[in-house]
């Protein structure tokens, strides 16, 4: 079975850019101010669609619904929904301060919970991350902190590299700076509540709306000064996340390196975000930016010319 690539479906938010044009080559909506590409994903608001190949045209649930098994494997139950969604983020100015809601309050908010990871492809000099409290912060200050508007003192704040993740991970505070180009690999899931946003206003003008209630109560307040995991430089293959959720491994090529799939293992993703890898059998060039789909039937060897670095997430069939 061939890999199955996807249309880029692109979003508008006001801390974005044109990282993704000048940065990642892509051909943007004129006149929008894109800050996402959702790469692949299946959600009632938004669904992919295959671009060429066997399933040109359709849409990954309708892909699901027909093919699950070569798709997914034969114990997927073709009803339920693709578990993860791939993005691109152009944070060229600081998203807002925000927290998923972890599983155990999520049914209670009528929300999802959402564990996610960053992948740094590109940062300015500047460029940050907002994660977790500074030590000793306690849920007291903090409150006190969000009703005069001065939250920026508490939250940990650190640089951002190329090559560095960070694992983001249900209640955890977090945010992106502006400066950062970001490969996002989360579970499926769409709920973000606005704790804090810096005294911006939207597109539209008008202030965007907070969720104080529902952050507070997400929030973990016991996570103090999180890292990043530094990856620039390295060499074969780095684990950068091992959960219940999923895993997602940087594996890096040399010129005329090879990473080979077997079929019938499981579904997996693969994430180009340097160079550009070939698969053998099909001669299917795949480049930087671009987010496929490895179906569980297929069996795929790829080699790159130049070397490359790739993402690969599985273990997220269930």
């Amino acid at each position: 079975m061939n890999i199955i690539c996807f249309q880029p479906i692109y979003q508008e938010r006001v801390w974005g850019g044109d990282a993704l044009a000048t940065k990642l080559g892509r051909s943007l909506p004129a006149g929008k101010v894109i800050g996402e590409s959702w790469e692949v994903v299946d959600r009632p608001e938004a669904c992919s669609v295959v671009l060429g190949g066997e399933f040109n045209g359709q849409t990954l649930r309708q892909v699901l619904l027909s093919s699950s098994p070569a798709i997914m494997g034969p114990r997927w139950q073709a009803q339920r929904p693709f578990p993860v969604l791939v993005k691109w983020l152009d944070a060229s100015d600081r998203l807002s301060l925000q927290v998923h809601p972890p599983a155990r309050v999520a049914t209670e908010l009528k929300g999802e919970p959402k564990t996610e990871n960053w992948y740094v492809a590109d940062a300015d000099p500047q460029a940050a991350f907002f994660v977790g409290f500074k030590h000793g912060v306690t849920r007291t200050q903090f409150e006190a902190a969000l009703r005069t508007n001065d939250l920026e003192p508490l939250i940990h704040r650190i640089p951002s590299h190329k090559g560095d993740s960070l694992f983001v991970e249900s209640g955890r505070l977090h945010a992106l700076d502006g400066g950062n180009l970001i490969l996002e690999i989360q579970q499926n899931s769409d709920t973000t509540y606005r704790v804090y946003d810096w005294g911006r206003v939207g597109l539209d003008g008008k202030p965007r709306t907070l969720h104080i209630e529902e952050s507070l109560k997400s929030i973990d307040y016991n996570d103090f000064e999180p890292e990043a995991l530094h990856t620039a430089g390295s060499s074969g293959e780095v684990v950068l996340v091992d959960s219940a959720i999923f895993r997602l491994r940087k594996i890096s090529l040399p010129a005329g390196g090879r990473l080979s799939f077997a079929a019938q293992q499981e579904p997996r993703l693969l994430h180009i975000v340097e160079g550009e890898v070939t698969e053998t059998a099909t001669k299917t060039t795949l480049t930087r930016s671009q987010n496929v789909l490895l179906p569980y039937a297929g069996a795929y060897d790829f080699i790159s010319q130049q070397g490359a670095v790739v993402l690969v997430t599985d273990r997220f069939g269930g």
